[in-house]
């Protein structure tokens, strides 16, 4: 029964993401911003030879024919003109998008691959040379994409196109139609494209202890995040799992799993119809915890280089225990509050601390308080290899108490060191 409701509670939060990603129209609200679709008729391939004839265009102009008369001006006795004056210098030559996205950083290089998705300033992008890599926005200072991208313009409207970025400003091209907005307007950008891989992303951490001898312990921990990303929603399911034993004798066995689905209706303000968990603790005398919730949240940091959330709102929990005291009830169930806060800082160009936090209130059949927290330090080894180190605290105010009257600890605390790849 319990494996059965963790399916469908994890195919519910990928339904709903993909009945909101596929008929915006039908569920947006009189104020949030409306889906403008491409009517010219084209094929992407049109679209896309418009893009690239409007960049030739562009090109033509910084050559004018004042350049061309001062430069006959300039030229030598020999009435020989220096055409090398009216040609460009390799820097400010930009590639024509064939099969792949390109971005231009302020050092001057360009990146050729695939964008997957934009996301609080950051730009994620996959280059078969350097890997999944993320992008600050600020120093990204052209973008020329091949895809048809969906770009959400905060109390505008989500507009699909071929885009392309310079001077912090982007433009969306349909066909002959254009629509430009500046950079502090972007919300989000996701693929459109028929990949359905570029909508989703994820890292993988995992540690493995193993020690043979006078004393044979094994360790077994992971911890996972996967998202699917789109201009207006993002999917998140959230694992961590450990398995511990001793002299051939299990010491440790526990599963947290969560999903979280949010719409984004402003650039900070988002709302989650549907945040699901699942928790398994035979240690802690919790056979199984469910947990079923929606709310509302807010971003209030949102920089390149730092940002932090709050969110909450009301739950239904329902937990089995392992065993009770004679006349007490296996199961427990009740309506609960949570809050959920998530801050994310870049250090330097290699590390960055991520901070989780989530309490629930509930009564005390369910543990009447508890938190899960979790501190990570990610150090960058390549583009797509990360050093991570995690501190977890789990705590619950009122533990249920055994059948041979022992209560499990209100604390739990871990450790996990790993290798985490991105992807």
């Amino acid at each position: 029964m319990k494996y059965l409701l963790i399916i469908l509670l994890l195919s519910l939060g990928i339904v709903l993401a993909d009945e909101t990603n596929g008929h915006d129209m039908e569920i947006l609200k009189d104020d949030e911003p409306v889906k403008i679709e491409d009517k010219s008729g084209l094929s992407d391939e049109e679209i896309r030879k418009i893009a690239n004839q409007k960049d030739k265009k562009e090109q033509q102009k910084d050559v004018n024919t004042t350049d061309v008369i001062n430069t006959i001006i300039e030229s030598d006795s020999k009435n020989k003109v220096d055409i090398s004056k009216l040609q460009k210098s390799w820097e400010e030559l930009s590639p024509t998008p064939k099969s792949y996205d390109w971005v231009q950083t302020k050092s001057g290089e360009w990146f050729k691959g695939y964008i997957k998705a934009l996301y609080k300033d950051t730009l994620e992008f996959d280059s078969d040379e350097v890997g999944l890599y993320n992008f600050d926005f600020d120093d990204v200072v052209q973008i020329k994409s091949y895809q048809i991208l969906s770009v959400n313009i905060e109390n505008v409207a989500i507009i699909k196109g071929i885009i392309r970025f310079k001077d912090n400003k982007i433009t969306i091209i349909q066909g002959e139609d254009k629509y430009e907005f500046e950079k502090n307007q972007i919300i989000s950008i996701a693929s459109e494209g028929s990949r359905e891989k570029d909508v989703w992303s994820g890292k993988i951490t995992i540690s493995i202890d193993k020690r043979e001898g006078n004393i044979k312990n094994f360790n077994y921990s992971a911890k996972a995040n996967i998202k699917r990303r789109t201009a207006k929603t993002k999917l998140e399911f959230d694992y961590l799992g450990r398995i511990a034993g001793k002299n051939n004798v299990e010491t440790a066995n526990d599963h947290l799993v969560n999903e979280k689905f949010d719409v984004y209706i402003t650039r900070h303000l988002f709302y989650t119809p549907l945040a699901s968990e699942y928790y398994n603790n035979t240690y802690k005398n919790i056979q199984g915890r469910y947990r079923v919730g929606a709310g509302v949240g807010y971003m209030f940091v949102d920089t390149p280089k730092a940002s932090w959330d709050i969110s909450g709102g009301p739950a239904y929990m329902y937990t089995e225990h392992v065993s009770v005291p004679q006349d007490s009830n296996k199961v427990s169930s009740s309506f609960t509050l949570e809050i959920s806060t998530n801050l994310d800082l870049e250090l330097n160009s290699r590390m960055d601390l991520q901070y989780s936090y989530l309490f629930t209130l509930s009564n005390s059949d369910t543990g009447r308080y508890s938190h899960h927290m979790m501190l990570t330090l990610e150090n960058e080894i390549t583009s797509w290899l990360d050093f991570d180190i995690s501190g977890i605290w789990d705590y619950t105010l009122n533990p249920q108490e055994k059948s041979d009257g022992t209560t499990p600890l209100q604390d739990d605390f871990q450790i996990l060191i790993g290798l985490g790849v991105e992807f």
